[in-house]
């Protein structure tokens, strides 16, 4: 995957548990605790990579237990070889070894950070009515608010509420996370219609009514987005292959390798929005590069997600040696194997 000759490589790794600063409310439940995996890969010249791998099994990656065991397994090996290795069951972990041998390769080679405009996430319910306003002042110009949380009059009320106080440059991404029915799915389609703000509909129903999310993405005018659907690059071929030519909502962090992902990418012109699965700056820097590359130039990134935990919280630092001695010092769970 790399024309870089084949290198013994160790691999050093730690979890690690990052709290939200309150539960992160969807379609599939809330959501407390962010978990996942810091990488360090060194070679015998002492070059070193950084990697991160952040499961989402709930999408249909791997789960953290079984990306911790791909680690283990994994522990001293030849590089890049070793990326074949990985199955396609264990998209994070294609992403966070890949991420970390890319970094290792341009060890020293700095690179600049890709500063793209971010869309915010917003708390669900009426709690958004009051969030955005901090964000709209840290320059935040579109929204993503969740939707099929609570009854659907209640929402639709909280909806209506918050295009009046939004400002009428701000655009709101609504998303279901597929937990709508299509009656619920028809009814919003229409309310949305009525508004001008509303940049997409994201993922109203669950992967397998494809043909019916096809259908309603003609009937109406507010465009729709696939998100669950699209989780993996397997899943992102199969939809392109049976027609879908909306957004494509792409969390790369849970897609597989980002060879893989920038190559389908690159030859097709798909309306991408990469987003975020709640990483910290090692995975995030990874997944903003490839949308500064891939992504959709007139859309925002969905990487808005960062005040959703503590500000206090050192898995905040984009110092990528501070992340990783956090750890040594904070998760008493860690597994490490020396490098």
């Amino acid at each position: 995957m790399n024309p870089d000759p084949s290198l013994a490589c160790q691999l050093e790794f730690r979890p690690y548990h990052r709290p939200f600063r309150q539960p992160l409310q969807t379609a599939h439940g809330p959501w407390t605790v962010r978990q996942g995996i810091l990488l360090r890969l060194r070679d015998g010249q002492g070059r070193v990579g950084w990697g991160e791998i952040t499961p989402l099994p709930w999408f249909g990656s791997e789960s953290l237990e079984s990306a911790l065991a791909c680690c283990a397994e994994r522990a001293v090996g030849q590089w890049p070889d070793l990326l074949d290795t990985i199955p396609d069951s264990h998209p994070a972990c294609q992403f966070g070894f890949e991420t970390a041998w890319n970094s290792l390769v341009h060890s020293g080679q700095a690179r600049p950070a890709a500063r793209l405009p971010q869309c915010a996430l917003l708390p669900a319910g009426i709690a958004a009515l009051s969030a955005w306003k901090s964000l709209w002042q840290t320059g935040a110009q579109t929204f993503k608010w969740k939707i099929g949380v609570a009854p659907m009059e209640q929402e639709q009320e909280i909806f209506g509420q918050l295009t009046r106080l939004l400002p009428a440059e701000a655009l709101l991404r609504l998303d279901a996370n597929g937990g709508l029915t299509p009656a619920a799915t028809i009814a919003w389609l229409r309310v949305c219609d009525r508004t001008s703000q509303v940049e997409y509909l994201e993922q109203p129903l669950p992967p397998e009514q494809f043909i019916l999310l096809m259908q309603l993405a003609q009937q109406f005018r507010t465009p729709l987005a696939l998100d669950e659907s699209v989780a993996t690059l397997a899943q992102v071929q199969t939809c392109y292959q049976r027609g879908w030519r909306g957004v494509f909502v792409i969390k790369p962090a849970i897609a597989g390798f980002p060879s893989r992902l920038r190559q389908f990418c690159q030859q097709h012109r798909i309306d991408a929005v990469f987003s975020s699965v709640f990483e910290t700056a090692i995975g995030r820097q990874a997944g903003l590069q490839l949308a500064a590359e891939l992504g959709n130039g007139n859309r925002a990134t969905g990487y808005g997600t960062g005040h959703w935990f503590a500000e206090a919280d050192r898995l905040n630092s984009t110092d990528v040696e501070v992340l990783w001695h956090h750890l040594s010092t904070t998760c008493s769970d860690r597994l490490i194997i020396p490098g």
